[in-house]
């Protein structure tokens, strides 16, 4: 975002060409975000199939009302991010209220499925130099010299990297917590 508080002008002008009804936009916004969506919708859901239908919802309604993207209220993709997680969270409070499970079961599902999310979120929009770090420390199993070696830079710069990387992570817990109303009526 630039400091002015103005939107980047990819997505000032792709809010426009959308606000038109250019389909070429929505097919450039779906190739760009589409994995995203996806990807976010499934780690709520957990079923491909539901991943699927929540990915085209998203999509329809940025198509249908492009207007309800605001600027000053962050990035495209930021929004289009959001518009998933309610999208997703939504239906699994849908799917899981149909079975068995009590109002309890189910806002702690959402809650364990949106800090899963957010967590998502963060890894996929955090610099690529942080990104990097955290694979080959965690998914690679390589230690903070090793990691070094293998991006290129300091023992320091790579323990750095690793520390920054945790530290935006570990935002994705503090999300809200959805409180469950009481049973008696009382205060919460």
């Amino acid at each position: 975002m630039a400091t002015d508080g103005a939107p980047p002008r990819w997505d000032r002008k792709m809010q426009q060409r959308l606000a038109h009804g250019e389909a070429a936009a929505l097919g450039e916004l779906y190739d760009r975000f589409a994995s995203l969506v996806h990807t976010l919708a499934h780690r709520v859901l957990e079923d491909e199939a539901a991943a699927d239908r929540v990915t085209r919802e998203v999509f329809s309604h940025v198509w249908e009302h492009p207007g309800d993207f605001d600027p000053k209220e962050g990035s495209l993709r930021s929004w289009i991010a959001g518009l998933t997680h309610r999208q997703a969270v939504e239906r699994l409070r849908q799917c899981q209220s149909d079975g068995a499970a009590t109002p309890e079961e189910i806002e702690e599902k959402v809650r364990v499925a949106s800090a899963a999310a957010r967590a998502d979120y963060i890894v996929t929009s955090m610099p690529a130099p942080l990104r990097a770090a955290l694979d080959l420390a965690y998914l690679r199993r390589l230690d903070y010299r090793r990691a070094a070696a293998q991006l290129g830079v300091t023992e320091d710069e790579a323990r750095r990297r690793l520390r920054l990387g945790l530290q935006m992570l570990s935002t994705a817990h503090r999300g809200p917590r959805v409180v469950a109303p009481r049973a008696h009526g009382g205060a919460l």
